[in-house]
């Protein structure tokens, strides 16, 4: 059996969006003909509570576009240590549109420290310093293990911003993830933020796709920006329909993603070599350490080895960041999944000599 705990990205679509997809009515979407783009736009508006949606092909170009349409060249982009901005989108805010990013210490809840937050703003008045012009959150937190922010702790962020005249965008890849964990509605999470960007090929398994949301008149201006960046795509209302579905279908099966992921969590923590804290397990995501028997942590090296014993085992990982494994559950994941997971990494860590367990 095998089992690829890898990311919620390699989830399969539906039998019910391959339908959708092979039915869907469709247009040129660069002309604004796709009736199935409309209404899949219209929907992650109004699931969101904003004015406004644009379909585009990743979440990664997503925040490209929100980076480039509410800054100009030359401003800062505040992002956190940890961020998913900052660590795995090719610099795309200073490589694109030349906004030097200014990055801000990441509290292990996933939280921007907002101390550090204040004192980095910057406006006109010192022509040494780069003006901000936006600063970016992330929900929930990758590299943090999946943790979620809550409505108050946005608000906190979001006021502080807006107190200077500068907008906050959130990088909600797996926002839907959050709404499910904190039992809240995704416009809830969403009313402080300027603009937001989600995926719909993460845990809500569409096959392709990311919408970003926000005002009317930001969505005009980002429909600019996503031509810039080539994200025009003409007939991809096939994609759309998929995408539809994932919203109407999708989002309440993610809690028996979380309640597999909690159970995963805490079958390592009864590993004396795994080093990992399952009250933090709150989502669809689990990172942990590994440690030998004398109890020193593993560098990269060793991560790496046993990642390619738990393979030969049929359990699929990765790195996140260096010496921490990361696994992640999803659509396609059931409870026999998980069991096997649990007996994948334990023979790993025999294979690799990292433990001697029964």
């Amino acid at each position: 059996m095998l089992v690829d705990l890898r990311s919620d990205t390699v989830t399969q679509p539906t039998q019910e969006m391959r339908e959708a997809m092979y039915r869907a009515e469709v247009g040129d979407d660069v002309y604004d003909e796709d009736p199935t783009i409309h209404r899949l736009q219209e929907l992650a508006a109004e699931m969101t509570g904003k004015e406004a949606a644009l379909f585009v092909p990743t979440g990664t170009m997503g925040n490209a576009i929100a980076v480039l349409t509410h800054t100009g060249r030359g401003q800062a982009v505040m992002v956190g240590d940890e961020s998913h901005i900052y660590h795995y989108e090719a610099g795309g805010a200073s490589t694109l549109g030349g906004s030097p990013m200014y990055v801000v210490p990441t509290h292990t809840s996933g939280m921007l420290d907002l101390e550090r937050v204040r004192d980095g703003i910057a406006g006109l008045a010192d022509p040494h310093v780069a003006p901000t012009g936006l600063i970016c959150v992330e929900n929930t937190h990758n590299r943090c293990g999946g943790t979620v922010l809550t409505v108050e702790q946005l608000a906190s962020l979001a006021d502080l911003a807006h107190a200077h005249n500068i907008p906050v965008h959130m990088d909600g890849a797996r926002l839907f993830n959050a709404a499910v964990a904190l039992d809240q509605p995704v416009h809830e999470l969403a009313r402080p933020v300027d603009s937001l960007m989600f995926c719909l090929s993460k845990g809500l398994s569409a096959p392709v796709g990311s919408l970003l949301v926000g005002s009317k008149d930001f969505i005009r201006r980002a429909l600019r920006t996503r031509k810039l960046l080539g994200g025009g795509m003409r007939q991809a209302g096939f994609l759309a329909a998929a995408g539809i579905v994932a919203l109407e279908q999708m989002v309440e099966r993610l809690a028996d993603d979380h309640t597999r992921c909690k159970r995963l969590a805490l079958a390592l923590a009864d590993i004396p070599e795994v080093e990992v804290f399952p009250e933090k397990t709150v989502t669809n995501m689990v990172i942990f350490r590994l440690r030998d028997q004398q109890g020193a942590a593993l560098d990269a090296t060793e991560t790496q080895r046993f990642i390619q014993a738990a393979r030969e085992q049929g359990v699929l990982m990765g790195q996140s960041g260096v010496g921490r494994v990361r696994a992640v559950t999803h659509y396609g994941i059931e409870d026999e999944h998980i069991e096997a997971a649990i007996q994948g990494i334990r023979q790993a860590l025999r294979d690799s000599k990292i433990a001697k367990i029964g």
